[in-house]
């Protein structure tokens, strides 16, 4: 991979170029100028009028022109004129067919235009920036496959062109932008050419996204991928409107910062809407993020013009950056695209460590509790969810998890599994709609890869996957933890291999091992990694499993001593199985103090059905705690 971009950012601040739109609309074109021969139009009769993008190919010199513009002023990054450059976009004009070849015109113009002014001592970069389109995936609009496939052809023909970096702008749905990584991350492979890659999200005068989601989410999904080299925000406000935002990535974000604001707010005059924030106010914001937040690459959108750039360039423009602290894992990232190096050291520095939905952030480390699983979405664990999925009553599964997250669990875990059923069907239909209705994060429970890979689709934010195992020597596990690191996702490892569930710590403790081996190995850090030590009931009487609890407890704890980073989970309501309700309420909320004591960090859990201590009687709960500790009382004459 070339380094050159990358040892820019590293040294030095790097300025983007402003507004394309802005220059397109005051070159004074018509109709004409967008017009395609015939051959490339594939039948279409729609005016091309105002698809920017065309320009590429009718007007190449005027694109041209413009990144000249930019350049001229000072701009070390310019990007490529292919905001809409997707079959989506393009369809309203009937070019969709043409996504690959506008975009690989687009990336050599700009390349005419940065290899222009380069020189060794100030060497310019294109970055091929593609934009959100007009449907977002959250909502339904268009699907997983139909993004990554377009926007894998259209950073195909901008890598084709030559392009220093890949740029997803003005994102405003987590799904999108997985999406488009994931199809970004497609493209290099498919090419064999590999360059850093950029995100910018849109955070909304309302203090979030436009689908409703808080940055502390789009940072921690972001974050799951490490071939990501910088995130940032863009568009929708001025720089004043964002400097909460680039505070909180200054003090959260272990990936170099970039910020692009508009020209300030519009303001309606005349029918049109005008930004009115001058160069030298845009230059003065930039100078306040990079001096004290530590941005690394400023620049402008929607309303910015050269002079706008110009002011820009010349107050920060080559400046040092004070942020030390965001180049952490810069280097060794890149070093041969090998994401599975160093990933303990990396994830050291990040500060958000948990996972996310479509709308917030969610740590793993609990402050007053620990990390509630909700059991009740599940097939296997709950005959009301059951019965609603054989009615395929949707509605009512996602209020049943509505209510779960109304008890206080803090991540939900799903499994459609059920006999006769299509498994993978179930989750696409039940995840989309919990992905838009429900607050917090998805743990994701099947067997089935397909099942797994089509949730990973489904669900925005960063997901829990449960599970993996060594039951079938490994060709399973390593299949998933491929797609976790793939999709950006987090992992339950039970201690299952191939001679069954692990029953006494020393083997419980073995089996993690090798499951540790196998998530460093993909790349997974091991604060996403959940152990699930798993425990036999103590219900059935057998004499086998009398200190079923006990060894449980004990794994946990040694696990705990000897890699502290890495989660525990229990699925609690195990160690009853068989036993009436009363007694399992009881046994579980003893089992489940126990653990925690030894340091469980999460547990899968009906969480309103587990008692405080304090409200078990002593006598009862004495009963509870021996048969957990196999501790036996014999009557005496």
């Amino acid at each position: 991979m070339e380094s050159a971009l990358l040892d820019a950012l590293a040294q030095r601040v790097l300025v983007y170029d402003g507004a394309m739109g802005t220059q397109i609309q005051a070159a004074g074109l018509g109709e004409p100028d967008f017009g395609l021969p015939e051959a490339l139009l594939n039948g279409s009769t729609i005016s091309l009028d105002g698809c920017n993008e065309a320009l590429n190919l009718s007007r190449p010199e005027v694109i041209e022109a413009i990144h000249r513009r930019y350049l001229d002023a000072g701009a070390d990054l310019i990007e490529t004129n292919t905001f809409g450059c997707t079959s989506i976009v393009l369809a309203e004009y009937g070019i969709e067919h043409l996504v690959r070849e506008i975009a690989a015109a687009a990336g050599q113009i700009a390349r005419r235009a940065a290899d222009a002014v380069s020189t060794p001592a100030r060497p310019r970069f294109v970055v091929g920036a593609i934009g959100p389109g007009t449907k977002l995936v959250s909502l339904g609009q268009t699907t997983w496959q139909e993004l990554e496939g377009t926007y894998c052809d259209g950073f195909i023909g901008l890598l084709e062109a030559g392009v220093d970096a890949l740029l997803i702008e003005t994102i405003q749905d987590l799904l999108m932008a997985k999406a488009t990584i994931v199809g970004a991350k497609r493209a290099m492979e498919e090419t064999g050419i590999r360059r850093p890659l950029f995100v910018q999200v849109t955070m909304e005068q309302t203090g979030t996204m436009l689908l409703g989601t808080e940055l502390g989410a789009a940072l921690n999904m972001i974050e799951a991928f490490p071939e990501v080299t910088a995130f940032g925000i863009n568009c929708a406000t001025g720089p004043a409107e964002m400097g909460s935002y680039v505070q909180f990535l200054s003090h959260n974000s272990t990936r170099p910062i970039s910020v692009l604001p508009n020209a300030g707010l519009p303001v309606m005059e005349n029918g049109k809407a005008l930004y009115k924030l001058t160069p030298d106010e845009l230059a003065g914001h930039h100078e306040r993020f990079v001096t004290e937040y530590g941005v690394a690459m400023v620049g402008g959108c929607c309303g910015t013009t050269p002079d706008h750039i110009r002011a820009v360039a010349d107050t920060v423009g080559g400046r040092p950056h004070t942020a030390s602290a965001h180049w952490l894992s810069v280097r060794h990232l890149f070093s041969g695209f090998d994401f599975s190096l160093e990933t303990n050291e990396q994830a050291a520095a990040l500060k958000l460590v948990g996972c996310s939905s479509l709308y917030g952030f969610q740590p793993y480390k609990q402050d007053a509790s620990f990390l509630i699983v909700g059991e009740k979405t599940n097939a296997n664990g709950s005959r009301a969810f059951r019965d609603l999925l054989a009615q395929e009553d949707w509605e009512g599964l996602t209020e049943l998890a509505r209510e779960l997250e109304g008890e206080g669990s803090h991540v939900l875990d799903v499994c459609t599994a059920y006999v006769g059923r299509n498994e993978e069907r179930d989750m696409r239909i039940l995840l989309a709609s919990l992905n838009r209705q429900v607050n917090v994060p998805i743990m994701i429970d099947s067997t089935e890869a397909n099942v797994i890979e089509a949730s990973l689709q489904t669900l925005a934010g960063k997901p829990i996957v449960n599970s993996i195992n060594f039951e079938d020597g490994g060709a399973r596990t390593e299949r998933v933890l491929a797609l976790c690191q793939k999709y950006g996702a987090a992992i339950v490892a039970l201690t299952i291999d191939e001679d069954g569930m692990a029953k006494t710590a020393e083997r419980k403790l073995a089996v993690a091992d090798r499951l540790l081996a196998a998530t460093r190995a993909h790349g997974l850090a091991d604060h996403d990694v959940f152990i699930d030590c798993l425990t036999f009931t103590l219900g059935s009487g057998d004499e086998e499993f009398r200190q079923a609890g006990i060894e449980t407890i004990e794994a946990i704890r040694l696990l705990r001593a000897k890699d502290p980073a890495v989660n525990t989970i229990l699925g609690v309501s195990n160690i009853s199985f068989g036993l009436k309700p009363a007694a399992r309420q009881v046994l579980n909320s003893a089992f489940l103090h126990a653990c925690l004591d030894a340091g469980l960090t999460s547990a899968i859990v009906h969480f309103s059905k587990i008692l405080p201590d304090t409200r078990i009687e002593p006598d009862i709960y004495q009963i509870a705690s021996d048969l957990i500790n196999d501790r036996r009382r014999y009557a005496t004459a």
